[in-house]
C-alpha cells in the first residue's frame, strides 16, 4: 500500500455526521473505559506494594462491609456502559434505513476488483465517483468469494457474499478523494484490492457522469441488450412459440401462485424467478420450463435485466393510465 494511505493514519478523517458522531461513540466509551479500569489497576499496585509479604500491616480480618459500595460498583459501570449501548443501536437501526430517495449505486467484488454501476449506467472500476449532501445506498454482491468494502473516511464497511446481496447507505457531507478497500481477507492480492472514493458536489457528479457516460439510455437501455443476448424473448415476448408469462407491466403486479398464494412481482421476485425459477413460487397456469440462471448470469447483466424490466413494468403502467 501507499504510505499515504488514509487509512494508515490513526484516526483518518470523518466525511458524514454519521461518521462523526462514531468518532465521538469510540472516543467516549474509551474515556469510560479507562476511568473504570485505571482506578483497579492502580489500586491492585498499591495493594501489592502496601501489603506485600514482610511489609507491616493489620492482617487481622476485618467483618466490616458496605454492600452500598458493592452495589454502587456494580450498578454505576453497567447504567453507564447502557448509555453506550443505546447509542451504538440507535447508529445501528439508522445505518439500516436508507432514505427512500437514495441514490442507488450496484458494487459488484470480485478477485481483485471492485465494480460499481451509476443509476445511468456508467461504471468504475475500483473508483467510485459520489455527490455530497445526497443520500447513496450501495448494494452489492460477491462473484466469487466474501469480500467486504471498507470507507474509513465513512467509518463504514459491510461484507459482500456470494449470490446475496448486502447494503449500506451514508450521506456525504465533505469532499474530496479518499481511499476504500477490501477488508475481508480474499486471496493472494488482497492487498490490491482497493481505490478511491471521490466525494463532490452534487453539480459536478451531474457533470461527470454527463461526460463520461457509458451506456446510451441508462441501465435500462443497456438491460434491453442482456434480455436479447440471453434470448428472454423467445418464451416471454408476444408470439413465442413457448408459452411464458408476458414480462410486460409484470413489474410491481400481484402475481398469483400455483398454490393459491399472490405475491408482489418486486426487484426480489424477479432476481429470484430468473436465478432459481423452479424454487417455490411457481406461476399458476404455466408449466415450469425455465431453466435456471444461477452461476450462467453475472451479477452486472442481473441488475442491467432486472432494472430493464422495472423500466418496462412502469411504461406499461404509464401507457395503461387513460
Amino acid at each position: 500500500m501507499n504510505p499515504t494511505d488514509l487509512a494508515l493514519q490513526l484516526w483518518p478523517p470523518s466525511a458524514s455526521a454519521t461518521a462523526a458522531e462514531t468518532d465521538w461513540l469510540i472516543l467516549a466509551f474509551t474515556v469510560l473505559t479507562l476511568l473504570l479500569t485505571v482506578p483497579v489497576f492502580v489500586a491492585i499496585t498499591w495493594f501489592a506494594i502496601r501489603y506485600r509479604q514482610g511489609a507491616p500491616a493489620n492482617r487481622d480480618q476485618s467483618e466490616s462491609r458496605s454492600v452500598l459500595i458493592e452495589i454502587s460498583w456494580m450498578l454505576i459501570p453497567f447504567l453507564l456502559t447502557l448509555i453506550f449501548f443505546v447509542w451504538g443501536a440507535r447508529l445501528f437501526f439508522i445505518s439500516k434505513a436508507a432514505p427512500a430517495d437514495a441514490l442507488v449505486i450496484e458494487a459488484i467484488g470480485r478477485q481483485w476488483m471492485w465494480k460499481f454501476q451509476h443509476p445511468t449506467g456508467q461504471s468504475e472500476i475500483n473508483d467510485l465517483h459520489l455527490p455530497i449532501g445526497q443520500p447513496v445506498k450501495i448494494r452489492m454482491t460477491s462473484q466469487d468469494v466474501i469480500h467486504a468494502l471498507y470507507l474509513p473516511v465513512l467509518r463504514m464497511q459491510m461484507a459482500t457474499l456470494p449470490d446475496r446481496y448486502t447494503e449500506l447507505w451514508f450521506k456525504a457531507d465533505r469532499s474530496g478523494t479518499f481511499r476504500l478497500y477490501c477488508s475481508e481477507y480474499c486471496g493472494t492480492d488482497h492487498s490490491k484490492m482497493d481505490g478511491n472514493l471521490t466525494l463532490m458536489s452534487q453539480a459536478d457528479y451531474a457533470a461527470w457522469l454527463q461526460n463520461g457516460q457509458a451506456l446510451q439510455g441508462g441501465l435500462a437501455g443497456a438491460g434491453r441488450a442482456v434480455y436479447e443476448s440471453y434470448a428472454c424473448g423467445t418464451c416471454h415476448d408476444p408470439g413465442a412459440v413457448v408459452r411464458a408469462p408476458s414480462l410486460a407491466g409484470l413489474y410491481g403486479r400481484e402475481v398469483r401462485l400455483a398454490d393459491g398464494r399472490t405475491v408482489p412481482a418486486d426487484e426480489a421476485y424477479l432476481r429470484e424467478k430468473i436465478l432459481n425459477p423452479n424454487r417455490l413460487k411457481l406461476a399458476a397456469d404455466y408449466k415450469q420450463v425455465m431453466p435456471a440462471f444461477r452461476n450462467v448470469i453475472p451479477a452486472d447483466d442481473l441488475d442491467r435485466l432486472v432494472a430493464y424490466l422495472k423500466s418496462a413494468g412502469a411504461q406499461a403502467q404509464q401507457e395503461a393510465v387513460p
